[in-house]
């Protein structure tokens, strides 16, 4: 991936003597507003907007200004090297594909598009439970390619260890158990549009097809679809688990577990007392707590107590290059990209995915190498100063 960002933005501009009219965008800002246009308000929205009056989401996209890279010079930042190494592999890019669900309501080849787009850049990708595909489907369409698995523990212990069963046969490399959404949140734009995609079949497809799910239904989802996600409305989420209740995880796979939705310095504690794996710094982008702390101000605060003993992750507020470089100087191993994919999969399927995350990367790539860092390794919190 060395000069990467250099090729990527070369070939743009080789096309100076005839630009394609057509050609899709490179703002973040032209990608969310396309798919505006393209989608209706209740898919639209349900991507697009956050808890209660969205001072989360604000907040998210706020704090990243509020560091300032502070670029070093005459540091021989020819060659970069972006990749990062996680639980003994090593990725080509420092951020992986958010597991996001209910694809299908944004484009018709909904996981499958944006499975194929991260597998083709070797970015990682993070099923989600509430896919609309199954895992197995997903993991079908991207070969050898590095993925994880985002869990939902459902309230039917049968289940969450089908699915942990299903995911390390179908190639899932790790576990990620999201713990922000034992329930969903009060989502103003959602309650307004009256939209809950679930109730319509969206976003239920590793239930429908796992056995334990299955087992529990007086007849077939294919006889009684309703009935099915019904009964999916009772056991999703779980919010009377404990920190004890992560033991039963262990029972059930040998694979990586890290906790998504750590904010509290001392719940990152708790959870490498607990024995986890990894920590992912996130609010869910703003969708579950309104007036919550943004992700990157818990970031720092949660690397200090974790002090490099397991790796931590970020998510919520990702949408330029460097967005990417701020986190990483702060603490996070890799970050992961949710809305802007979402956007270029309205916008024009696999491709836009795929040129979402080609020039991110590239503008990663250029940030560090402008900032003085040649590796992500280098990058450290004297990169940035704070101007809050």
């Amino acid at each position: 991936m060395s000069n990467f960002g250099n090729q990527v933005q070369f070939k743009v501009y080789q096309t100076m003597p005839n630009p394609d009219p057509e050609r899709l965008p490179v703002k973040y800002e032209e990608w969310e507003a396309l798919a505006r246009e393209k989608l209706d308000d209740g898919p639209f929205y349900y991507v697009a907007g956050g808890a209660g009056g969205e001072e989360t989401m604000d907040a998210n996209l706020r704090t990243f200004n509020e560091w300032k890279i502070v670029p070093r010079m005459l540091r021989d930042v020819e060659d970069r090297d972006l990749s990062v190494e996680l639980f003994g592999q090593t990725y080509e890019a420092p951020f992986m594909h958010a597991p996001i669900g209910v694809q299908s309501i944004i484009h018709p080849d909904g996981e499958l598009a944006s499975a194929k787009a991260s597998a083709d850049m070797g970015v990682p990708y993070i099923t989600s439970s509430a896919s609309t595909k199954s895992m197995e489907e997903i993991a079908g369409v991207m070969g050898d390619a590095p993925r994880w698995f985002q869990l939902y523990w459902n309230k039917d212990p049968k289940v969450t260890a089908s699915f942990l069963k299903r995911a390390e046969a179908s190639g899932y490399s790790a576990i990620v158990v999201t713990l922000d959404t034992p329930m969903m949140a009060w989502r103003e734009y959602d309650l307004k549009n009256v939209y809950l995609p679930f109730l319509i079949g969206e976003g239920v497809g590793n239930y429908l097809t796992d056995p334990a799910f299955r087992s529990q239904l007086p007849v077939s989802p294919e006889e009684d679809p309703t009935a099915a996600i019904m009964h999916w409305t009772q056991t999703f989420g779980n919010p009377g688990l404990t920190w004890s209740d992560l033991s039963f995880l262990r029972q059930h796979t040998s694979l990586p577990i890290l906790l998504k939705g750590i904010l509290h310095p001392e719940d990152a504690q708790l959870a490498m007392e607990h024995g986890v794996d990894g920590i992912i710094v996130s609010n869910h982008g703003g969708r579950q707590v309104d007036g919550a702390i943004s992700a990157l101000d818990a970031l720092p605060l949660i690397c200090d107590v974790v002090r490099d003993e397991i790796p931590v992750l970020m998510d919520s507020g990702i949408r330029r290059g460097s967005d990417v470089v701020k986190a990483l100087a702060l603490g996070a191993r890799a970050v992961l990209v949710g809305r802007p994919c979402m956007y270029g999969l309205a916008v024009a399927g696999e491709q836009g995915v795929h040129e979402v995350l080609r020039n991110l990367l590239a503008d990663a790539d250029l940030t560090m190498a402008l900032a003085g860092q040649k590796s992500i390794g280098d990058l450290s919190r004297s990169a940035l100063m704070n101007i809050d």
